[in-house]
């Protein structure tokens, strides 16, 4: 990502999940399936914990770049593979919340700032959660926000029930969730949901700017202040994590999320029954 890819030390360089560290201990965790927006499923929720233990482990670390390859940072859970589970779905979607939310713990964990590049999309529990769930976060003026649980008869996931009311407030939160608005990116900066925005073409170049000084900052003192700030908030956001999984993982197998899932593969509006 810079005039430094060629001094990245490559540490996962294939699969869903790309992780590489620079030489001022700047990470890049990058999601790596374009093809499909970046959606989430979970192999991918796997490879992206995994990478994670390895950030926590790895002391020269300095700063945590997490982006996706591609037009759109996340469109958020894969929808196609949802579906293909017929009624395995609930317990698929039971696991990837569990891993989603061993993900979403280690990402306010780490030791250092994790700064978020979005482009394109930032949806759903992968998308719009990481964002809530990130320490910085640097968007293109093109991108766009879409919280979506509920558009696909689910609820909120990645530990948003507490992340995002904290950022926006309670109403507000509450507006958003419900009626799932795209929100344009200077909208997201406006209401609290993003660190800044910038050009598309300098998205990159800001983001690494902004690592950098991180990176040259003092680790010891940024850790302490990113444990404090979470913790003010941490516990909620921990606490709210398995009853997410659970309820997510009960409303997937119902008449609703089905019919709202295969709407948006149809590209029609889908017709809620309350069942």
């Amino acid at each position: 990502m810079s005039d430094s890819d060629k001094q990245k030390e490559v540490i996962v360089g294939s699969g869903p999940v790309l992780l590489s560290i620079d030489d001022l201990g700047i990470g890049f965790l990058t999601l790596n399936t374009p093809e499909t927006a970046n959606c989430l499923n979970n192999e991918t929720l796997i490879a992206m914990a995994e990478a994670l233990m390895i950030c926590h482990g790895t002391k020269r670390l300095r700063a945590l770049v997490l982006d996706g390859a591609g037009k759109n940072f996340c469109a958020g859970g894969d929808i196609k593979t949802f579906l293909a589970k017929g009624e395995e779905l609930p317990f698929y979607i039971r696991q990837a919340t569990n891993y989603l939310q061993n993900v979403i713990t280690l990402l306010i964990r780490l030791q250092v700032p994790v700064i978020t590049a979005v482009q394109g999309f930032a949806a759903g529990g992968g998308g719009f959660g990481f964002v809530c769930a990130s320490d910085v976060v640097i968007a293109s003026e093109s991108a766009k926000f879409l919280a979506g649980a509920t558009r696909v008869g689910m609820s909120p996931d990645a530990g948003m029930s507490a992340t995002l009311q904290n950022l926006v407030g309670f109403k507000k939160a509450m507006h958003i969730l419900l009626t799932n608005p795209v929100i344009e990116a200077k909208e997201a900066l406006d209401i609290g949901v993003i660190t800044k925005v910038v050009k598309d073409e300098k998205l990159t170049q800001c983001v690494y700017e902004y690592a950098s000084e991180i990176a040259k900052g003092p680790p010891l003192a940024f850790g302490q202040t990113k444990r404090l700030l979470w913790n003010a908030i941490g516990a909620g956001v921990e606490q709210v994590l398995d009853d997410e999984s659970r309820t997510v993982s009960m409303l997937s197998g119902t008449g609703d999320s089905i019919e709202a899932m295969s709407a948006i593969l149809e590209k029609r509006k889908a017709t809620f029954n309350g069942e």
